[in-house]
């Protein structure tokens, strides 16, 4: 079974067995709108099939969300954000004094099943899908790692090196992000405190057979931690 089939199937179970749970409430549920900002730090990495060693990035992320409560235990949640990402070589094993780093900065689109339980204090999950679009990058390559790919080029400008520090072949990216965390209602608002994982499907670069040096998966994925202030309900 692939990640992708668990995951659907997870999410599946848990929409039955709210929806079935709710069938069970008999008291009438006022449905509740709310709109809050976040941010937090996202630790992240490329998936390159084949593998390049690396250390995990650190970055930033911010934006807007907007969470709709439709009934007891289930909602949906769709948030807007400016998140940053990348990877960073290790050369330990292989160069140390080469060095090359690459941030990615991206507009991020997730749209989310939003689980709750409990009342002042729940237990959330988040999980669904997430559309990015990449709006600029920036890359840090010391003299050595440089003058080291232009003395291989020169002496066989075929040479399959170096493929990784091109030029982004697709700026859109989808995959799959989930959340588990913890909400705090107050009377000034809620506060979302909550871990994330992305996991994604789309590919950075060139993943066609066109050439034998092209990656054959090149998609980001990261960790987080996200704090959300939600202070206007409706």
């Amino acid at each position: 079974m692939t990640f992708f089939t668990k995951w659907l199937s997870l999410t599946t179970l848990l929409l039955l067995m709210l929806q079935f749970a709710a069938a069970q409430q008999k008291e009438t549920f006022k449905s509740k709108l709310s709109i809050g900002v976040g941010g937090g730090a996202v630790f992240s990495q490329v998936d390159f099939v084949p593998t390049i060693a690396q250390i995990s990035t650190q970055g930033l992320s911010a934006g807007i969300s907007a969470k709709f409560v439709s009934e007891k235990h289930l909602g949906l949640l769709a948030e807007l954000n400016y998140t940053q990402r990348g990877w960073e070589e290790d050369f330990v094993d292989i160069n140390p004094v080469h060095a090359y780093s690459r941030t990615l900065n991206y507009l991020e689109l997730p749209l989310l099943t939003h689980i709750y339980f409990g009342n002042k204090v729940r237990f959330i999950i988040n999980i669904g899908p997430q559309i990015s679009y990449m709006l600029n990058d920036k890359d840090t390559m010391n003299d050595a790692l440089a003058k080291h790919i232009e003395g291989v080029l020169d002496e066989d400008p075929n040479f399959p090196i170096g493929i990784q520090y091109k030029s982004i072949d697709s700026k859109f990216d989808y995959g799959l992000i989930g959340g588990l965390g913890i909400e705090f209602n107050t009377p000034i608002g809620s506060f979302d405190l909550q871990g994330r994982y992305y996991f994604g499907l789309g590919d950075s670069f060139d993943n066609t057979r066109s050439s034998s040096s092209n990656f054959s998966r090149s998609a980001h994925r990261y960790f987080g931690g996200k704090l959300t202030y939600y202070f206007l309900s409706f």
